[in-house]
């Protein structure tokens, strides 16, 4: 969902950065047209060209700028799908051992084996946090990788927060 609203965000503002183009491009042939055709006293051409000049160097400035965000926020938009695919694949993770345990796996199976093992560095902050029920045969309900995946969660979100704040800064107007 993050995604749409930072591609939403990129297109709007190419489609902003298109209409400021557009319209300096219209207002240098529009002063071309109005120069062509009105001949003016000197001292009037000068100021004239004065005030041109200095519109036609904000218009630059301007489009520049905005080229500038738009290339930080497509940067950021890549990132942000970076860090989205990490954690999808820790929630995957995580989740898959949550359900080998709850299952009442055979811990001496290699697939099991291998998700303990993949899984260890993000579960060993957590472990033995909360008590993990267990039943006679085997089935326990691992709590603190409830507790993981809810900290996962909330890490995720405030890192995409702040990468949503870096692509969307605010400028002086």
């Amino acid at each position: 969902m993050s995604d749409d609203k930072l591609a939403i965000e990129e297109a709007r503002r190419a489609a902003q950065h298109e209409s400021v183009k557009s319209q300096v491009e219209s207002d240098v042939n529009a002063e071309i047209g109005e120069r062509a055709a009105v001949k003016s006293p000197p001292g009037e051409s000068q100021r004239i060209d004065q005030v041109a000049g200095d519109f036609r160097s904000k218009a630059v400035n301007e489009v520049v700028e905005t080229e500038r965000e738009v290339e930080r926020s497509r940067g950021l938009a890549r990132i942000s799908q970076v860090v989205d695919y990490i954690f999808w694949v820790i929630y995957a993770l995580l989740g898959m051992r949550f359900l080998l345990a709850l299952l009442a796996a055979r811990s001496s199976a290699g697939f099991v084996q291998f998700i303990v093992a993949v899984t260890n560095p993000f579960y060993a902050p957590f472990r033995g946090i909360v008590a993990s029920p267990s039943t006679d045969s085997g089935h326990t309900l691992m709590l603190p990788l409830v507790v993981a995946i809810i900290v996962y969660a909330l890490l995720h979100l405030a890192i995409n927060g702040l990468l949503r704040m870096f692509a969307h800064r605010k400028t002086e107007i």
